[in-house]
């Protein structure tokens, strides 16, 4: 499973489904890091720029100051993208309601957005999605924190998928035994009929 955020997995029957629960927060000591804790997504802006959605909060400074995703999207705040002063060497805050401070100076703030439906989101690359299908209607994150310093892990576990996996490997064998003992008793059955003695 990746690293961060959202995972996205094909059920049978080629249907796809995105498991929103959070994952499990982990520190990193990383001023720049950001994990959302409780539901919601951060506003990015991509290059086109269309707003996309994503929970990875492995962010950085780019050269011109802004903050940015590791893909290099704009990380939007209430008034725009979030513009820090590359000249300004004091540390970076960012406070559990998304406040972002460069020492005294408050350079804006980031709001986490949550979805009615999050399952209409359109997945692109990048742990990003975007926001396209009209049903869709955006809510506020209110009970949603900000925590600096950490990154959301993956939100499944591999010992769970492989305990999964096994399990539907068995029941497929299973039917798989009851095809070929069924195929057998028809193919007697044929034969048997096919001989009139």
């Amino acid at each position: 499973a990746a690293a961060n955020g959202p995972q996205h997995f094909t059920l049978p029957h080629a249907m796809a489904a995105t498991n929103f629960q959070p994952g499990e927060l982990k520190a990193t000591g990383v001023s720049t890091d950001i994990a959302l804790e409780g539901r919601g997504f951060i506003p990015v802006q991509l290059p086109d720029g269309h707003t996309a959605y994503t929970r990875d909060g492995e962010l950085h400074l780019s050269t011109s100051g802004q903050l940015v995703t590791k893909q290099g999207f704009a990380v939007l705040g209430e008034g725009g993208p979030i513009q820090l002063d590359p000249n300004n060497h004091t540390p970076l805050s960012i406070s559990a309601n998304g406040e972002v401070s460069q020492g005294a100076d408050t350079k804006g703030t980031i709001k986490a957005v949550d979805f009615t439906q999050p399952n209409l989101l359109t997945p692109i690359s990048n742990g990003c999605f975007l926001a396209n299908n009209p049903n869709l209607k955006t809510t506020d994150a209110a009970d949603t924190s900000i925590r600096q310093g950490f990154l959301e892990g993956s939100n499944t576990s591999a010992a769970t998928e492989m305990g999964h996996l096994i399990t539907s490997m068995r029941m497929y064998e299973a039917n798989q035994k009851v095809i070929q003992a069924q195929d057998e008793r028809m193919g007697r059955a044929i034969t048997e009929l096919g001989n009139p003695n």
